[in-house]
């Protein structure tokens, strides 16, 4: 191995010593640790500290770096006190995430850290957010996100990279090109030679370089952020090491062919270096056993502070409070009379322009979204009043675009990310349930993101463009949902879900869109998330439904006038107004739940077993749900007619009524 000292001086290089030396010792007392049962789980990455500490010491302290398991040395050089690492990995109280998870799955702002979740990849998309929050400040910074070379065979690689490079954002996507995905070896995952001609494919820079060389990592990396900086653009670097044992502590390494590890143990990062130094006379056999007494009693003494933590109190009302970060949800009044006519659609585009020019910080995303305003023209205009720098549109990449808007959130911004349909929403599901939705509870950071979801059947679009989906987001913690049915909530809502930091699906029926029409008011204002309205009253029947079931009961009741009923527009689901619906069926004796969706794990079988747990004296009959059939949704207008749940709703009411 050959080291190029280039003009560093003696100090960095001796720095540089100490930084990489620390991981490596942390490591040997934690595979210790391991051993006697002090610590559930590791990931190790002795063989490859080189690469995490060459780029920690290389980035500013204020650009985002995201590692990933093998990357102790990103956490220790941005100086985080050991006791909270350890107590981290010992699910203590004193960890970033209150022991909700294990080893480096965490972040920090503090010290501008964003860990990795399991789903290898998703990582990517965040960075990209990152950085074009970086852009959009016009602050000169970069942003480093690891990859190893399993994690490039996921599709978030490609979509990650793409906009990256389509956008020209300063991210640095570090590939720790290892050899093995887990126990696959590379030949098993991928053919090409040189991660660094996965670039080309991109249309950007690929570097390869030895990434068990501490001074070629910190030299390069070094060399190209100061350049991403002044010229925003993306770069992929492709660092060649070998991890020395198995992929995590459990799995072993029985796998890999011993003479890998006779080949790769003599190309040790920390070893060579430190032989390197002690020929260039800036180590001594005395320095390194003075460093190696700091080291070593710096990790002793913090691991008696995280053995003396207690683990963590169980208090449910705490588990509960910490998955959405805390909103006000202040009700904004219009500061006028002012109202004007408007299509469901139109108030949605209103809410959304007004947001725009209430929040610079407001970014929308989505295909199709700029010039062209959005399939549905939600964002007609848009462009044209704030620039193609807040009206994005992007490739054909939902979970790269939904990883953004949890970036652009980590770096202060507010998004929306259009999805074409809420069918599409498949392709970014992962991003959705597993970022956006645990975010705040892992580690306390909010996802300020709204996801726009242009929903619903009952316009002959067939099985792929007219799925109900809000059920798969009702049972993932974290996330709200709203789903409104009249104009002026439509506008109402949309502005609370932008002004609320967490995240939030927000489902917009499509046959409603030009369908239906209503006063609403001209000024900004909110309709407060998790409040059901009655829209009508009465006694004989609850009815409890949302989006264009709403609207089917009122023609239900209007073609019924002797039926007497409370019609319960939830409006939102996630938080669901539990107390309008108990109190309805209270008051009436009767509940029926319609829904669009179908009937099979809907939200109406929640709610029916609310309503048989908290009502079950005060009921006259059984609870009824209605939803459609358990089946895609079909073209053709008969055949869909029959599927959707109208119909037979009208004839199950008037059973209930005369139960």
């Amino acid at each position: 191995m050959t080291f190029n000292k280039r003009d560093h001086s003696p100090e960095l290089l001796l720095r540089l010593y100490k930084e990489i030396l620390k991981p490596r010792m942390i490591e040997e007392k934690m595979l210790v640790l391991l051993r006697q049962g002090k610590l559930a789980k590791w990931f190790s990455g002795i063989g490859q500290e080189a690469i995490a500490v060459g780029v920690g010491m290389a980035m500013q302290q204020d650009e985002y770096i995201l590692p990933m398991h093998r990357n102790l040395g990103v956490f220790t050089t941005r100086g985080i006190p050991l006791n909270r690492l350890f107590s981290q990995w010992m699910g203590k109280p004193g960890g970033f995430t209150k022991g909700r998870d294990r080893s480096f799955h965490f972040g920090t702002q503090e010290y501008k850290i964003v860990g990795m979740i399991s789903h290898l990849g998703p990582q990517m998309g965040v960075a990209d957010g990152i950085a074009l929050g970086n852009v959009l400040k016009s602050n000169k910074k970069a942003v480093a996100v690891f990859s190893g070379d399993g994690g490039t065979s996921e599709g978030d690689f490609h979509e990650s990279v793409n906009v990256a490079a389509v956008w020209d954002l300063p991210v640095i996507f570090i590939v720790e090109s290892n050899g093995y995905g887990l126990s696959t070896p590379s030949s098993e995952q991928f053919r090409c030679k040189s991660f660094a001609d996965k670039g080309i494919g991109y249309g950007i820079e690929g570097i390869s370089i030895d990434g068990n060389n501490i001074l070629e990592v910190y030299a390069t990396i070094d060399a190209v952020a100061k350049s991403i900086r002044q010229k925003p653009r993306p770069v992929l670097i492709e660092c060649r090491t070998f991890r020395m044992r198995g992929h995590e502590e459990a799995s072993g390494t029985k796998y890999v062919p011993q003479e890998l590890f006779e080949e790769w143990g003599k190309k040790d990062p920390v070893k060579n270096y430190e032989d390197f130094l002690v020929a260039e006379k800036i180590l001594s056999e005395e320095t390194i056993n003075s460093i190696r007494t700091e080291i070593k009693t710096e990790i002793e003494k913090n691991l008696e502070i995280s053995y003396a933590e207690k683990e963590p109190d169980v208090n449910t009302s705490v588990e509960l409070q910490d998955m959405y970060a805390p909103s006000a949800q202040k009700e904004i009044k219009p500061i006028s009379n002012r109202t004007s006519e408007k299509r469901f659609l139109d108030a949605i585009t209103d809410g959304m322009k007004q947001a725009m020019q209430i929040h610079p910080n407001l970014v929308i995303m989505g295909q199709d979204v700029a010039e062209y305003g959005g399939v549905f023209k939600a964002t007609a205009g848009f462009v044209e009043e704030f620039g193609k720098s807040r009206v994005r549109n992007t490739p054909i990449c939902e979970s790269a675009i939904v990883g953004a808007g949890l970036g652009l959130s980590i770096n202060n911004h507010k998004a929306i990310v259009e999805m074409q349909f809420a069918d599409f929403v498949t392709c970014g599901f992962n991003q959705i349930v597993n970022n956006l939705a645990k975010t705040h509870y892992r580690w306390g950071q909010n996802a300020d993101v709204v996801v726009r979801m242009p929903t619903g059947a009952a316009v002959g679009a067939g099985p792929f463009h007219s799925q109900s989906t809000e059920a798969w987001f009702f049972h993932v913690p974290g996330l709200k949902v709203v789903y409104p049915a009249f104009p002026s909530d439509a506008k109402g809502l949309i502005a609370s879900a932008i002004e609320d930091p967490n995240p939030v699906m927000y489902f917009e029926h499509k046959a409603l869109y030009r369908s239906i029409t209503e006063q609403v008011p001209d000024d900004y204002f909110t309709t407060p998330i998790g409040k059901a309205k009655l829209v009508k009253e009465g006694n004989d029947v609850s009815i409890i439904t949302y989006g264009l079931g709403v609207h089917w009961a009122l023609e239900a009741l209007q073609a019924n006038p002797g039926i007497s009923a409370d019609l319960v527009d939830l409006r939102t689901l996630i938080p669901l107004d539990v107390e309008t619906v108990i109190n309805s069926v209270k008051k009436t004796g009767k509940a029926i739940i319609l829904h669009e969706d179908t009937l099979t794990g809907g939200i109406g079988g929640e709610i029916a077993s609310l309503i048989a747990e908290k009502c079950f004296q005060h009921l006259d009959a059984p609870v009824v749900r209605i939803g459609s059939l358990d089946t895609p949704v079909p073209m053709s207008s008969q055949l869909e007619w029959n599927f959707l749940p109208k119909e037979r709703f009208n004839q199950k009411l008037k059973e209930l009524v005369d139960y």
